[in-house]
């Protein structure tokens, strides 16, 4: 557990599934462009070196600037309402 690898400890299958489920909905309220992007970024990482990595990630950030999901997501937060994201 030092070494940071598990982000909880549950005592049981049932408080498992709770905890992904939970997770699961906080990752699908999020907007799907940046999912993606987080998802693709990892998997990028995961095989290249980081200064690649770092520019890869880069180009991404700046094609995902162009979508509505950030207005949409600036705006929930300055309304404390939650947004409603555009299917890819």
């Amino acid at each position: 557990l030092n070494a940071g690898f598990f982000s909880a400890v549950l005592s049981s299958k049932d408080e498992m599934r709770e905890k992904a489920l939970a997770t699961a909905k906080q990752i699908a309220a999020k907007s799907p462009i940046a999912v993606y992007g987080t998802k693709k970024n990892l998997l990028y990482a995961r095989d290249h070196p980081v200064n690649t990595s770092l520019e890869y990630a880069a180009l991404w950030a700046s094609a995902m600037l162009q979508s509505q999901d950030v207005l949409k997501a600036a705006m929930g937060v300055m309304s404390r309402q939650t947004p409603t994201f555009s299917k890819l």
